[in-house]
């Protein structure tokens, strides 16, 4: 069945068009036409009505009561048109689900519509494109450019739903899709960190399988916001698992500046370890190459299907990965001595901060070292006028002197017989 083609759209004819195709539509419908064919009929019925770009409908008339009829028509159009819709989630295209949520959220639809349309996108968000997710925010008390709230929705009504569990495959095209769209709004001065938060965790860790396009996405956002914390800085690093980062992607999380020292050393130790592991694999299999072929059992090995590497590593290669290995344990050891310098001057400004609270301490402490020196003055005083007593009667070795001055007590004379 061809698709009626409805007459040049006009804000009078509005009404009876679309009882109309209503008519027609419930004619097909009842000779049994399949919901797909039903779908592309509505997707081009609304194709003629609804513009490209979102405004209403062209009219001459530039009076108040004109516009607010065009609205409330245009509104009462995408509610109908929603109506229509078949209840079988694969029988309107995605894209086209999207367009007629964007209409719907810029005319100020019912609710119950906007609910309808959310889940019929969350359904199959995994056919998406990223050009029809970028809706904008059409609400006042939004701060940014685009719905971030939105999108956040439709991932969470995807993770939701049983699709995810069907098909790991789904999962991670959304994944890349919500990767692209906040390296998109990153840039977007109103986007807080809350918000980035809230969508980057809708869908599950496990759904991806690189953190690559997440850590873009944080890098962008860094870049947009230079201003930013630094304990809103940490909250985004933990976003992204440094064990699912790439090597490029891990050799640029290295030399990043604006993210924290310590998510710079956990990319460092995560690639120091998977450097670790390719190395130790590399040189088992470097020996089986050897010792499989030649060891008893090597016949039964390869009959049992376990087969032998393709090729050893070269010695080129080897060289090259303990070269790597040593460049990040030298990486690491910096970053290591920065934290402790850092550490030392936070440890200094402590010291200076317990220095002013005991001022009055460190006075006492003063006087009684005062007193305790003038104390010693005198007994040493006293022991020189002993010694200079003493010497009229007997000689006294000076080592003994010196012993006496320092405060040792005199020894005590023996009766001598001699």
């Amino acid at each position: 069945m061809t698709p009626p083609t409805p007459p040049n759209p006009n804000p009078t004819s509005v009404e009876t068009d679309i009882d109309r195709f209503i008519e027609t539509l419930s004619a097909a419908r009842s000779k049994g036409l399949r919901p797909d064919l039903i779908g592309s009929m509505i997707a081009h019925y609304a194709s003629k009505w609804l513009s490209d770009d979102d405004n209403p409908h062209p009219s001459n008339e530039t009076s108040p009561k004109s516009a607010i009829a065009a609205y409330v028509k245009r509104r009462t159009l995408i509610e109908t048109i929603t109506g229509l819709l078949p209840p079988e989630s694969d029988a309107m295209p995605c894209n086209f689900v999207l367009r007629l949520l964007r209409a719907a959220c810029m005319a100020g639809a019912d609710p119950a519509c906007l609910a309808r349309l959310e889940r019929r996108a969350s359904a199959q968000l995994d056919r998406a494109s990223l050009k029809e997710l970028m809706i904008p925010a059409f609400s006042h008390t939004c701060g940014t450019l685009l719905d971030v709230a939105l999108v956040t929705r439709l991932v969470r009504g995807f993770v939701e739903s049983e699709e995810i569990y069907k098909s790991g495959a789904a999962a991670v095209k959304v994944s890349k899709l919500v990767d692209s769209y906040l390296a998109e709004a990153a840039v977007d001065a109103g986007m807080t960190v809350a918000e980035f938060e809230a969508l980057a965790t809708a869908l599950p860790g496990h759904a991806r399988a690189t953190d690559d396009g997440l850590y873009r996405a944080v890098d962008m956002y860094l870049k947009a916001h230079p201003s930013t914390s630094k304990q809103d800085k940490k909250t985004l690093c933990r976003l992204i698992d440094s064990r699912k980062l790439s090597t490029d992607a891990s050799i640029h999380a290295a030399q990043n500046d604006r993210l924290p020292v310590r998510a710079v050393v956990q990319v460092l130790f995560s690639e120091h370890s998977k450097l670790n592991t390719r190395s130790s694999a590399a040189t088992l299999d470097w020996t089986a190459s050897f010792t499989g072929a030649r060891s008893p059992g090597g016949a039964a090995n390869a009959a049992a299907g376990f087969d032998l590497p393709a090729r050893c590593p070269s010695k080129r290669d080897v060289m090259a990965q303990q070269s790597e290995l040593r460049r990040l344990r030298d990486d690491v050891i910096r970053l290591q001595n920065q934290c402790h310098l850092l550490q030392a001057q936070m440890d200094g400004l402590r010291e200076k901060r317990k220095s002013k609270k005991g001022f009055l301490f460190g006075w006492r402490l003063f006087g009684g070292l005062f007193l305790r020196r003038e104390k010693g003055e005198e007994e040493e005083a006293a022991v020189e006028v002993s010694v200079a007593g003493s010497e009229k009667q007997t000689p006294v070795d000076p080592k003994k002197v010196r012993l006496l001055q320092n405060g040792t007590p005199p020894p005590k004379w023996r009766n001598s017989t001699s």
